[in-house]
């Protein structure tokens, strides 16, 4: 095992990661940007080293002032959350070309699943069900019609190496491809630097299903389930459940199969996510994260296991501390992303924390890094915590967010508290009856 490990993030997840370590009696690193001298996660920390400016690109992207903070305290490996250089292939080879350990998958697996092209071709080769669409990318409108002709319009327009919405555009129509095709190729191009796409069928009324899955790198791999991200908003998760409330057990135990023994096929180190579209009973592969996700801790509640002290063992060379067959779910977790941003049109709101108050109980779990007198920085995410509650049904489960929604105070900012009060209440979450559309209508509908 490890005796000190540096955390590559800051914020909520640095400190999850920092609490994952100490209950492993790993001592810890923390890096962070002259904007976040007082973090939470500086003041819980072993030891802290400046990496920079506030600007992500001279601080937490700079990977000579990581490699430089691990040298000089003597961290044996680095642990990079989620965001900045988490999925970044060329940080890991200068991670371990300089006898680190990175706790995450190999190069190459990022590289792979990092284009999108590449990770479709690699699921549909290791049986794993994908959308229907272009082999390949399409390099010319021409052929872009010629592949939406054969599957049939509508048709979506993707960036080989996007995410976030980012490079997307929907032709409804033959009519509307051209400039759909153009339009994503330029926004690829800008965002990445990269302006290849591809085509997929656009699926009317999907829902957002992903697949935790979790390899030893050593041909042992196993699924946990299910998590329904289908609230989203820009294409951004805003409330995430585990289980799905529309996925029979039948579904769910075959796509689960599915999922890990195309994991173990590869040979896959530590934690990944195969997200889908799922739409009339079926599943449609459209991409997969190779790293912790910021919604894990659903997961972990239902599961009953800590996914990122594993990341560690596994990553230190030892076994995964289960198997499939000693892993039981139990009852309904829900977890919503608390932004400082200011509704209704979502604008950034740093600022002073006056008051600050988390929710407690039986099954209620924040995961946070603010403090009353906190200064939130506007450089970075505006994700300021993540509400967490596990209960023995989804019923029980949604009754259970919305006391400790009343209970929360965050003072001296603005935060999208008051969109969960209101979603908890409206019939259709809590029968479970959306699709990855639906939040957007139900904010332009309360918009008006």
């Amino acid at each position: 095992m490890f005796n000190k490990v540096l955390i590559a993030n800051r914020g909520e997840i640095a400190l999850r990661i920092h609490r994952a370590c100490r209950e492993l009696g790993i001592a810890t690193v923390a890096v962070h940007s002259t904007a976040d001298a007082d973090a939470m996660h500086v003041r819980m920390a072993d030891e802290s080293v400046c990496i920079g400016p506030p600007s992500a690109t001279q601080s937490y992207l700079n990977m000579p002032a990581l490699i430089s903070a691990c040298e000089i305290t003597g961290a044996e490996a680095i642990h990079p959350g989620y965001g900045f250089l988490s999925e970044n292939a060329t940080f890991v080879q200068v991670v371990e070309d300089h006898g680190l350990a990175f706790i995450g998958p190999t190069a190459e697996h990022i590289r792979v699943m990092g284009d999108k092209i590449a990770a479709k071709d690699t699921m549909k080769a290791l049986g794993v069900p994908c959308v229907p669409g272009s082999d390949g990318a399409v390099t010319t409108a021409e052929e872009a019609m010629d592949v939406a002709a054969d599957i049939g319009f509508p048709v979506l327009v993707k960036a080989s190496a996007g995410g976030g919405g980012r490079g997307m555009k929907v032709a409804r129509t033959a009519a509307e491809l051209p400039n759909a095709f153009a339009s994503a190729r330029s926004e690829a191009r800008a965002a990445f630097g990269d302006d290849a796409v591809y085509l997929e069928k656009y699926l009317g009324a999907p829902r957002h299903i992903e697949i935790q899955v979790f390899g030893d790198g050593k041909g042992r791999a196993v699924h946990l389930g299910e998590r329904d991200c289908s609230l989203q908003r820009r294409h951004q998760k805003v409330f995430e459940e585990c289980p799905s409330p529309v996925l029979l057990e039948a579904d769910r135990a075959r796509i689960g199969a599915t999922c890990a023994e195309a994991i173990a096929a590869m040979n896959y180190r530590g934690a990944g996510t195969i997200e889908f579209l799922w739409e009339n009973g079926e599943f449609y592969f459209i991409e997969m994260n190779t790293r912790l996700q910021v919604e894990h801790p659903v997961t972990e509640a239902v599961w009953r296991v800590d996914l990122v002290k594993e990341q560690i063992r596994v990553a230190a060379g030892l076994p995964m501390s289960f198997d499939q067959a000693t892993l039981r779910p139990e009852g309904h977790a829900i977890e919503c992303r608390l932004n400082a941003e200011r509704l209704p049109d979502f604008a950034p709101c740093p600022g002073e924390i006056t008051a600050y108050h988390a929710p407690g109980g039986l099954g209620v779990r924040m995961d946070s890094a603010i403090y009353r007198g906190y200064r939130i920085p506007p450089y970075y995410d505006s994700l300021i915590g993540k509400l967490i509650v596990h209960a023995e049904d989804r019923p029980t489960a949604i009754a259970r967010l919305r006391r400790a929604l009343s209970e929360m105070i965050v003072d001296g900012i603005d935060t999208t508290l008051p969109l969960f009060d209101a979603l908890t209440r409206d019939p259709d979450v809590e029968a479970g009856n959306y699709d990855i559309h639906w939040l957007e209508k139900w904010l332009a509908g309360a918009a008006r």
